[in-house]
């Protein structure tokens, strides 16, 4: 991870690949990626209406220069395809202060299918996703990179979400502090072999200061 104003791009030999979840304003990401030499992948999401309806209409009408399939199968009641498709993206961004900036445009159709435990029945839905990137790379590649920004995303930000309540803080002042707090809070746990961080939460409450002086923080 790195912060969105390119703080971290110095702490990492490169060239490297980065990607980074939607942002509001991506282009100074952009042009400090490529002040550093850092390859980078971005989400665009509706925050941009013009960038992603521009790359969502060429990617509806050109033929892509690569594309890969992967598919994560024999999970518990859930199965998903995807198909990750590479652009040019040619002359579309021309005169936008996205030219120059973007190389290639990637395209991630993903479809799903969700088993119901209570009927046995599957739903079948599917999603669409567009990144940018500074660089053409293989279409294999940016579904690898795009894949284990999910793990990330599922190890960190989620259960900071989901066993801390971030997104329900109302903390203005410095609230990457503690983001980082939170994260320290969840490796600490990780780290006494607690896989529940909710549940792992709850029963060193429980167990008072006893169960927080037996917790180790390191080897």
């Amino acid at each position: 991870m790195f912060m969105a104003d390119g703080s971290l791009f110095c702490r990492f030999s490169r060239p490297a690949l980065w990607h980074t979840d939607a942002v509001g304003a991506v282009h100074p990401i952009f042009e400090q990626a490529a002040a550093t030499g850092v390859h980078l992948i971005a989400q665009v999401k509706a925050n941009q209406p013009a960038l992603h309806h521009a790359i969502g209409a060429l990617c509806d009408t050109a033929a892509p220069v690569d594309s890969t399939q992967t598919a994560d199968k024999k999970r518990r009641c859930r199965d998903e395809s995807r198909t990750v498709e590479v652009f040019a993206p040619g002359g579309s961004l021309a005169d936008t202060e996205w030219d120059g900036h973007i190389r290639a445009i990637i395209r991630v159709n993903r479809d799903i299918l969700t088993r119901s435990a209570s009927t046995g029945l599957w739903r079948n839905t599917s999603e669409t996703a567009l990144f940018v990137s500074n660089v053409v790379l293989p279409a294999a590649q940016c579904a690898k990179a795009i894949r284990d920004h999910w793990h990330i995303e599922n190890r960190s930000h989620y259960v900071r979400d989901g066993s801390f309540a971030e997104d329900a803080s109302r903390i203005r002042c410095n609230p990457g502090i503690f983001a980082r707090l939170r994260s320290f809070a969840a490796n600490i746990l990780r780290f006494n072999g607690i896989h529940n961080v909710s549940d792992g939460r709850h029963r060193i409450a429980f167990g008072g200061i006893s169960a927080i002086l037996a917790m180790r923080v390191m080897y």
